[in-house]
């Protein structure tokens, strides 16, 4: 049973795109610790690795989950809908179609460019060119191995306000060489979260059940159906579990274990308050300790509940899970390890805090509050740099895109 399931469609509708937000925060929050050990150039390569790893697997999945499997350009664009690599709005893509092999996308507003665009050229290059490169083809691959995504234009902008922010084409030839997957996503496959399944969504549910239909210029996640809501609110959260099994894989292998270990852990202890954060606004939670158990509940840290085992009553019991089993979020929380825990509360209140007793693998925290009101953590304040941790989603209207 999803945890998610708990919540109303209207709830729902209003979350998802928060969990793709939160996906996409990721990165701002492990990014500026990879700088620190291995340098800017390091930190781009970690980078590449982690999202070639994780998004053919999680692109694949999606589209199993709701029914749009395909090999075209169309399915290349409703996954990148999907994708924590592209939230909508903060990521703003806007599509054309000329044919089935055939289309373009540019971005209205890049926040991930906005982001990076204050530390200089390097970055914005590094991002723009290093990175997006091999990781868009990778993405792609899971639809069509002979599929290009290449730059019409890109960052750095010239003049330095140019709109869009960057614009690309799309083409599916089979002369291209296919793409192959990389190693770590081929080793990635095997993982627990790869492997994780999940409740079907039910088609008789009210709302759309799939996205088989035509490709829509944003998506009204309201009218999706509870059941469909709740499949892609856990794929979501399996998504950030893929990314940040790459991010491991790219780390340690880069790292002595226990520096790696604490690369992962600032990483995580940055993204689970501002997750928090984001959580807690979206859905109005109550500011006090029901609150807090309620929003730790919600986490992508202890999400999907076919991953990651944990029971919320009046405290959080933890016990050992998939998650254990491939070193994910969930094992860097423990009694010898309350900062993730932590960073997640003190989004609702930054007076609580949490009581933690147990193993490594089996715990449970009670969330109690304090006198004195706890300071923000260095991980929460690097990682709320982005925009994206303040961004405001506005309503949209969801037009079909037909070929032009």
């Amino acid at each position: 049973m999803s945890r998610y399931g708990s919540l109303s469609r209207s709830e729902l509708a209003v979350l998802v795109p928060e969990l793709l937000l939160i996906g996409q925060l990721i990165d701002r929050s492990g990014m500026a610790w990879c700088i620190g050990a291995y340098g800017r150039e390091g930190m781009q390569q970690v980078a590449i690795e982690e999202w070639m790893a994780a998004s053919p697997i999680y692109t694949g999945r999606m589209q199993r989950a709701l029914g749009y499997q395909g090999d075209d350009v169309v399915t290349i664009f409703k996954g990148l809908q999907l994708d924590i690599g592209a939230p909508p709005q903060f990521m703003d893509f806007r599509y054309a179609v000329r044919d089935p092999w055939h289309g373009e996308f540019h971005l209205d507003h890049c926040g991930a460019l906005l982001d990076v665009e204050p530390m200089g050229v390097d970055y914005v290059r590094g991002m723009c060119h290093d990175i997006e490169d091999p990781t868009f083809d990778a993405t792609a691959v899971a639809t069509n191995p002979r599929a290009q995504v290449r730059p019409v234009h890109r960052p750095p902008r010239t003049p330095a306000d140019r709109q869009p922010h960057c614009a690309w084409t799309v083409t599916i030839d089979p002369a291209f060489a296919p793409v192959s997957e990389s190693a770590d996503c081929t080793a990635l496959r095997s993982s627990r979260a790869a492997l994780t399944e999940l409740a079907p969504i039910d088609p008789t549910d009210d709302g759309l059940a799939d996205y088989s239909g035509p490709l829509l210029s944003d998506l009204d996640f309201t009218a999706f159906s509870h059941s469909a809501l709740v499949r892609i609110a856990d794929e979501v959260c399996l998504q950030m579990h893929l990314l940040n099994l790459g991010f491991r894989r790219a780390v340690d292998r880069r790292s002595e274990p226990a520096a790696a270990r604490e690369i992962a852990l600032r990483q995580l202890v940055g993204i689970a308050g501002v997750a928090g954060e984001r959580i807690h606004r979206a859905l109005r939670l109550p500011s006090d300790e029901a609150g807090a158990l309620r929003l730790l509940s919600l986490h992508p840290l202890l999400n999907p509940a076919a991953y990651v085992d944990a029971t919320v009553s009046d405290r959080l019991v933890v016990r050992p899970s998939p998650a254990h089993d491939d070193g994910a979020w969930v094992s860097l929380c423990g009694p010898g390890s309350t900062r993730p825990l932590q960073a997640a509360v003190r989004a609702v209140d930054p007076h609580l805090d949490v009581e933690v007793t147990g193993s490594d693998a089996a715990w449970t925290t009670t969330v109690v509050r304090r006198d004195e009101e706890a300071p923000v953590a260095d991980e929460v304040a690097v990682t709320r740099i982005s925009g994206g941790a303040t961004f405001a989603f506005e309503p949209r209207r969801a037009l079909p895109i037909t070929p032009v």
